[in-house]
């Protein structure tokens, strides 16, 4: 007879065997790819670059603090603007990394990059508020895996009051797309697999929002505003939230799905600047987020779809959202779907 296997416990496990989601989100940011991806994105990574170096003023003998400094380049922009002190801030392995970019650069003095959780690292005994708070903390759909948490977290513990955040607005939008060709590639294709039907991968497949780009010629209707963020007042509380919207139809075509995007402003500036990911901007890394609808809806010029989205923090892990969403229109039957990023 084969030996049992011995009952694993938590202190049995192999170290990568008792790893959280949370665990694997971190190390996912220490890899060079996702950083490269990033960088190499123009819209983000270039706005950031104008929002500092063009505003030197701002800048200039401040103390700055990166939450989730990755490569540390918003910390090199802010060094090249002038500021006295900046404070890099990552969880991830890549904050060993940031320290030796740091030094090549020849910013060892004024740049200070700390590898830790923001919760519970510890500014440089002189540092005891900072003036600005620089983060890329945005995630597909605004909020999916965001840092926003821990911005507020460095918000409230340390921004000196009239101190500064960038970006400080966030807006996240929601419009109508048709999609026929993914929809019998993707979905319907679980209908008939070689003859068989797999109606439980297809249930599965309906319930993830598709993180992709949506050519702007699929849109057919405008865009409605579902959340306005001013990171100044909000809270984390806040970002769980609740929204109606109505969005005009603006051509004769079926609806398949909803599409989300976001935009940001750096509302300091002297000149306004910020970006936006829409299927109608350039290209960025986040992509856009489609909730596909169960069935399609006939849509006519002025027709007005209304509805209602839910997000939540999914309730064992924060990072994950679960959004519920509802749609209608005067002649079409309501819809309704719960899906779940993660």
């Amino acid at each position: 007879m084969a030996c049992e296997e011995p009952m694993q416990t938590e202190e049995t496990l192999k170290p990568e065997e008792t790893k959280t989601a949370k665990d694997y989100y971190f190390e996912s940011y220490s890899h060079f790819g996702i950083h490269e991806e990033m960088l190499k994105d123009f819209v983000r990574t270039d706005t950031y670059r104008k929002s500092v170096i063009n505003n030197k003023h701002l800048f200039e003998g401040k103390v700055v603090l990166d939450v989730g400094c990755g490569t540390g380049i918003l910390c090199m922009f802010a060094a090249d603007a002038g500021a006295a002190k900046v404070i890099g801030v990552d969880m991830a392995d890549i904050a060993d990394t940031a320290r030796e970019i740091v030094a090549e650069n020849g910013f060892s003095d004024r740049i200070t990059i700390i590898k830790g959780k923001i919760e519970e690292i510890s500014l440089p005994e002189d540092v005891t508020h900072v003036d600005i708070i620089i983060s890329e903390w945005m995630g597909y759909f605004l909020l999916y895996e965001s840092m926003l948490d821990c911005v507020l977290f460095a918000r409230d513990k340390w921004l000196a009051p009239g101190g500064m955040l960038f970006p400080d607005v966030a807006r996240l939008h929601i419009c109508a797309i048709e999609d026929e060709q993914y929809r019998q590639e993707k979905v319907n294709f679980w209908d008939d697999v070689y003859g068989y039907k797999m109606s439980a991968i297809k249930s599965t497949a309906m319930t993830e929002p598709l993180v992709d780009i949506v050519p702007q010629n699929q849109l057919v209707s405008d865009s409605c505003c579902i959340l306005e963020l001013d990171l100044y007042k909000i809270t984390k509380e806040d970002l769980d939230f609740q929204s109606n919207f109505e969005i005009t139809i603006n051509r004769q075509d079926f609806i398949h799905g909803l599409v989300a995007f976001f935009d940001v402003q750096f509302s300091k500036c002297h000149i306004p600047t910020g970006f936006t990911t829409a299927p109608f901007g350039e290209y960025t890394h986040w992509k856009h987020t489609v909730f596909y609808l169960d069935e399609p809806i006939r849509g006519s010029p002025d027709d007005k779809l209304r509805g209602n989205i839910k997000v939540q923090k999914h309730p064992k892990n924060p990072r994950d959202l679960v959004i519920d969403l509802s749609t209608e229109t005067s002649y079409e039957q309501q819809q309704k779907r719960r899906y779940l990023m993660r």
